[in-house]
């Protein structure tokens, strides 16, 4: 568990994701509206050395940044209906990128095999305040999460 004080360390908490990922993580984002899932996946992009304009791909599904160090897959499926198998989902949570799928619990059992969860939680006392919580589904995920709080201790002790 990380405590985000403000939007600053949530920026700071996401370039160290984008930094350590590799090609295959899956990292989906849960929280509330307003947690603060994209501003997240905008500071991923930069820690991917993405320096495209990052949108919400709450209407298209899916957004593709290729010009990193490893794509960036942005996808939020809080509009996805119960037929999200048939989305081939799969290609990019199996490729040769980053995939960060907003509201993925929404997934269900088209979520892939392996992925950390990121939980953010607003703080009712503090409303900059943010609690992160971290769920590895897997090996894969194991690894990056590790990767990511070795990187985050190193630099944040």
């Amino acid at each position: 568990m990380i405590t985000i004080e403000n939007t600053a360390a949530t920026e700071a908490l996401a370039i160290v994701i984008g930094q350590v990922a590799q090609a295959g993580d899956n990292l989906v984002l849960t929280g509330d509206l307003g947690a603060g899932k994209t501003t997240l996946t905008k500071g991923i992009a930069k820690g991917l050395e993405i320096d495209q304009l990052i949108k919400s791909p709450t209407y298209t599904i899916i957004r593709e940044y290729s010009q990193g160090r490893i794509p960036l897959y942005h996808m939020d499926v809080y509009r996805v209906s119960s037929d999200a198998d048939t989305l081939g989902l799969d290609e990019y949570f199996e490729g040769d990128g980053l995939s960060v799928i907003e509201w993925g619990n929404q997934l269900g059992e088209a979520l892939p095999e392996d992925y950390l969860e990121l939980i953010i939680e607003k703080d009712d006392t503090d409303l900059d305040k943010r609690i992160v919580k971290f769920h590895a589904y897997g090996p894969q995920a194991t690894a990056f999460l590790q990767r990511i709080q070795q990187h985050w201790d190193v630099h944040h002790d």
